[in-house]
């Protein structure tokens, strides 16, 4: 029994890949930053992009759709998609939704410069306050370190180590307002989109969850006696299952209906029922059975409380 709990609750393993200089290593640090696992031949993979999906990228993809390993394409430098509407980012998440069709994963852009940017030492901290007074040229990275400012051209290229002009401009400008110099790893982890990219990830492994549970609940059949028969049939344990199969198919863009009465209970087992008979893969049946039944035991359950 403990072997069967250890190997269900084993944490997520992130394997982060792409092509040179799109910032692998950073995407890699920030995820962990985050609470993920990382490491080669893990659950899901995070392939880093940068701008567009190159060919090596596409030959990658198509390698990990014939293997049906989950993945996540992260649009990384979301900081540098340019000039639009509502700023870069924004720019980046349209041309996302752009290369989602192209890749069939989701894409999702991501600064990740910022997510692993920490608090600062006092003499970037004080750099930082003065060019919230004194702004200074950021067009470009020239244009910063070169031109005439009270902050020296070292400390400025160090600033832009650590922030690149995207994080420097918005420190700045949260400072000049009134903002606090503790409330900035806050701010860059926001602006970084790190907290989309996890919830991407945790989505596009609904998957590999749901296997872990069916595996477990297997096990435990093996393993057999009336206290596993009585967790076995019991309502959480069916309802659990189904919740772990309605993140999967929810994964993939259909939607369940949350309902919590009897009509819709009894709709969605009728939906899913015909679901499951129709053209789908043998994952998706077996989704199809745990939640027509957990919305059985469901309805049951209404209707004994009326």
């Amino acid at each position: 029994m403990a072997e069967i709990s250890a190997r269900v609750s084993t944490p997520l393993c992130v394997d982060v890949r792409g092509r040179r200089g799109v910032g692998v290593s950073t995407v890699a640090s920030a995820l962990a930053g985050a609470g993920l696992e990382t490491g080669d031949g893990g659950d899901v993979t995070v392939l880093v992009i940068a701008e567009v999906l190159k060919p090596e990228d596409e030959a990658l993809l198509g390698e990990l759709r014939r293997t049906g390993r989950p993945t996540v394409v992260v649009l990384n430098k979301a900081d540098l998609a340019g000039s639009g509407p509502d700023g870069p980012v924004a720019t980046a998440h349209r041309r996302a939704q752009s290369l989602r069709r192209a890749a069939g994963v989701p894409v999702v852009p991501m600064v990740s410069l910022l997510a692993v940017a920490a608090a600062l030492p006092p003499h970037l901290l004080d750099a930082l306050r003065l060019l919230a007074d004194e702004p200074a040229d950021l067009t470009s990275v020239d244009a910063f370190v070169a031109g005439a400012h009270r902050v020296r051209p070292a400390v400025r290229t160090e600033l832009l180590e650590r922030l690149d002009r995207f994080g420097i401009a918005h420190a700045t400008l949260a400072l000049s307002r009134g903002a606090d110099a503790e409330a900035l790893p806050t701010l860059w982890r926001r602006l970084s989109e790190v907290d989309r990219v996890v919830a991407a990830i945790e989505a596009a492994a609904a998957p590999v969850r749901y296997r872990r549970m069916r595996w477990a609940l297997a096990e435990l059949r093996a393993v057999g006696g009336p206290v596993v028969g009585r967790f076995l049939a019991a309502d959480d344990t069916v309802i659990a299952v189904m919740a772990a199969a309605v993140d999967v198919v929810q994964a993939e863009g259909l939607t369940v209906d949350q309902g919590d009465d009897r009509n819709a209970h009894l709709c969605r087992a009728r939906r899913w029922r015909h679901y499951r008979d129709g053209p789908v893969n043998a994952l998706h049946r077996r989704c199809g059975d745990d939640i027509v039944r957990g919305s059985l035991r469901l309805l049951g359950a209404t209707g004994s409380r009326r």
